[in-house]
């Protein structure tokens, strides 16, 4: 065996077997994922909508995105991890056909809704049954493996999407349901349900001891995680939304910006697996830090960007703050959960992104509209570095820059938020296991 193949080995080694089955799941829906990159196109070349009704359409998506993450929390935690993906892969799936069927403008909005709804809705109930499944210390390269599997799935379905459209756009919705619909089987077929067993409220249990029981809401660090992880990822979004429109001011065609955005997910296939084993051992702190920075200098220094040459070059470095701040993100909120709030801090995080993914089109947009795009490649660099600094000194105050040693509650036998009490100094129980 070589010695890549080696360590891509050791990277794969000591998985659960249903965390495979969903890696699996997670793969056939990103290569079946067609109708993604053909979704804007569908709506005006496709049907004849206008910009606008399209754009109204996209942003029914990315409402129903935001609703369905929060949703999808709660009921992984409520009723099932297994259940909730089950039924938000059949309900992404009848929505995705009724969005290829449907032509009246409103009954496309509202199928899109829903699409939006359940496809955003399996992220935590997915999570949330990685977390259990994993044991900590492997939780971030497990998470690092589906990212991976994210990105290579969805560079494969953009071929095929290229390849099935001279077909019709309806035929593209119909095999991106029915792969998803086929996620749905395999999870119900081979992952069993990991939601933990509720623990029966009994006289002695009510009179012994237990540790108080905060919301997510209320874990006050988590939430300025999450609202740092909302900054990181605005800068983010702004490789698809305003870049493409920024590169087409300086003179260069579709083609091109789709060329430079190639070199995101090349990237991400080829560097995701060697970068994890990298920093598989380091402090998340760290990771986040230059995860932010790389990302928010990455995207400043598109403002001197003027050849495509130069455009791919911001798309390497932020692609690199990329790979490090995706799986570390999840991992620390894996981690940061209670056992029986898993789902719940999955939603929360992945709000995040939702909330970014609606926000930083229009927000990018009107900066870019109105101050230039010098102004908005100089406050995506202030706002990354400001999103990795803030992650590192959050997650600093639970971890050990050093050696990665994790003090945050884990298993639900404690609280997530530090206590008032001064003889329980920082109020937080030492593991002493790495992430």
């Amino acid at each position: 065996m070589t010695g890549a193949a080696h360590r891509r080995t050791a990277v794969a080694r000591g998985l659960p077997s249903a965390f495979w089955w969903i890696w699996l799941s997670i793969l056939v829906n990103w290569v079946g994922g067609f109708a993604g990159p053909m979704l804007a196109l569908s709506m005006t070349a496709g049907r004849g909508y206008s910009a606008s009704s399209a754009g109204l359409v996209l942003s029914s998506i990315g409402l129903g995105g935001i609703a369905g993450t929060f949703l999808g929390g709660a009921l992984a935690d409520r009723i099932g991890r297994r259940t909730t993906m089950v039924v938000a892969h059949t309900w992404t799936a009848v929505s995705m056909a009724l969005v290829g069927l449907s032509e009246a403008a409103w009954a496309v909005t509202l199928a899109a809704t829903a699409m939006g709804i359940g496809a955003t809705a399996v992220r935590p109930a997915m999570q949330a049954s990685l977390t259990d499944l994993v044991p900590p210390q492997d939780r971030q390269r497990a998470f690092a493996l589906n990212y991976w599997a994210l990105n290579a799935g969805g560079a494969v379905s953009a071929v095929l999407a290229g390849l099935m459209v001279s077909h019709g756009y309806t035929l593209i919705f119909l095999a991106d349901g029915a792969a998803t619909l086929l996620c749905a089987v395999v999870v119900l077929v081979k992952v069993p349900e990991t939601r933990p067993p509720r623990v029966p409220k009994t006289p002695a249990a009510t009179a012994a001891p237990l540790p108080p029981t905060v919301p997510v809401h209320r874990d006050r660090p988590f939430m300025l995680f999450v609202l740092m992880t909302t900054l990181f990822a605005v800068v983010f979004k702004q490789g698809t939304s305003t870049l493409p429109v920024v590169m087409s001011g300086e003179g260069h065609s579709p083609q091109m910006y789709s060329l430079v955005s190639a070199v995101n997910g090349l990237m991400v296939v080829v560097l995701q697996i060697p970068l994890t084993r990298l920093v598989g051992r380091r402090s998340r702190s760290m990771t986040l830090l230059a995860g932010g920075v790389l990302v928010g200098w990455g995207f400043g220094l598109t403002a001197l960007a003027g050849s495509v040459a130069m455009f791919a070059l911001t798309v390497v470095i932020w692609t690199v703050g990329e790979i490090l701040q995706a799986p570390a993100g999840i991992a620390v909120t894996a981690d940061r959960a209670p056992t029986h709030r898993r789902g719940r801090y999955q939603g929360m995080y992945g709000g995040a992104w939702s909330i970014a993914a609606f926000l930083a089109p229009a927000c990018g947009g009107r900066v870019l509209d109105e101050w230039g795009q010098t102004t908005l490649w100089t406050l995506c660099a202030v706002l990354g570095t400001t999103a990795g600094i803030g992650c590192a000194l959050i997650t600093a105050r639970h971890t050990s820059f050093r050696t990665g040693v994790t003090n945050a509650v884990r298993d639900g036998s404690g609280t997530p938020l530090p206590l008032s009490s001064p003889s329980s100094g920082r109020g937080i129980a030492t593991e002493g296991k790495t992430p």
